[in-house]
């Protein structure tokens, strides 16, 4: 169930212990049954095209080392369920007190779906306006409209390769 009065926050990490961090707070959640008042856990990740070895490939990468977000309803009594769990140091705000998100860091970072109204149909054409792929032109392998992500195919690196878009980050291209 999600709630409005839920507010994400930024907890500070050991450094490369991100995914430990967030598998122990998914632990505790379970543990003390807090899925009413944790309702998400994410390492704020990003896709780059890196090149190795002449070869380019597309790579998820930490945005942020040393941070989780967390999407809660906090209490003071939720603040030692998650500043004792392993591989956290603490919420990051002043004195080591929880400082939410503003409404426009939330849009920035894109933790929350915007519902974007598309009428996609495979074979249509798009162009991808966000994201690593930026201008590249694909066509719709499958539209997912429930989890508002679609397949498309673009050349990359001299062949098509498909990828998973949100439909934020396209557009539909009227031939």
């Amino acid at each position: 169930m999600e709630n409005n009065e839920a507010k994400w926050y930024v907890l500070h990490t050991f450094s490369g212990y991100e995914n430990v961090a967030k598998e122990n707070l998914e632990t505790v959640v379970e543990k003390y049954n807090l899925q009413d008042r944790i309702f998400d856990i994410l390492i704020p990740m990003e896709d780059v095209i890196e090149e190795k070895n002449g070869k380019k490939k597309l790579v998820q990468r930490k945005i942020m080392p040393c941070y989780l977000l967390v999407k809660m309803i906090y209490g003071d009594d939720l603040w030692h369920n998650v500043t004792r769990t392993r591989g956290i140091t603490g919420f990051v705000g002043p004195k080591g007190r929880p400082l939410a998100l503003t409404e426009d860091e939330v849009k920035k970072m894109r933790l929350e779906k915007i519902n974007v109204p598309v009428s996609l149909e495979v074979g249509d054409k798009i162009e991808v306006i966000d994201g690593p792929l930026n201008t590249m032109i694909g066509v719709v392998l499958s539209v997912d409209n429930e989890n508002q992500r679609v397949k498309v195919n673009v050349e990359m690196f001299g062949r098509e390769t498909p990828v998973d878009l949100e439909f934020a980050q396209i557009r539909k291209i009227n031939d």
